[in-house]
């Protein structure tokens, strides 16, 4: 039950040595079974295994989304030297990632077709601890 572990934290890996940070957003549709379904297809039992293979194979290191109502919030790690544009570009041609992506368009409040990059939102770092 991830809930429970709200008041306790989330356990993250650790590395050795820098890595990047990307933070975004995305809304989904504002209905409970929706979402409820997105969740479902988002557990480890249940997600297609070539999304999170494609997603390694990007260079990705880590990825975490979290939900608050209708609100995700996506935490994407990887090494220092990554570059997003090349990195997205070679995963959406990846095995299963289109069909994914056309499969999660529904729970998303976003354009029809419109690819990854463009659904979510990068959001700006305003504070880190000094």
């Amino acid at each position: 039950d991830m809930k429970s572990n709200n008041d306790r934290g989330y356990i993250s890996p650790a590395y050795n040595g820098a890595i990047k940070r990307y933070c975004q957003t995305l809304d989904l549709k504002n209905d409970p079974e929706l979402i409820k379904t997105y969740t479902y297809w988002h557990n480890k039992e249940h997600i297609w295994p070539e999304i999170p293979k494609g997603i390694r194979e990007a260079g990705i290191l880590n990825m975490e989304i979290y939900l608050l109502g209708n609100r995700l919030f996506m935490i994407v790690e990887t090494p220092v030297d990554f570059n997003w544009d090349e990195a997205f570009g070679r995963l959406a041609k990846m095995e299963k990632q289109a069909e994914w992506e056309a499969f999660v368009d529904k729970f998303q409040q976003s354009e029809a077709g419109a690819a990854s990059s463009e659904k979510w939102q990068r959001m700006e770092q305003i504070f880190q601890l000094p």
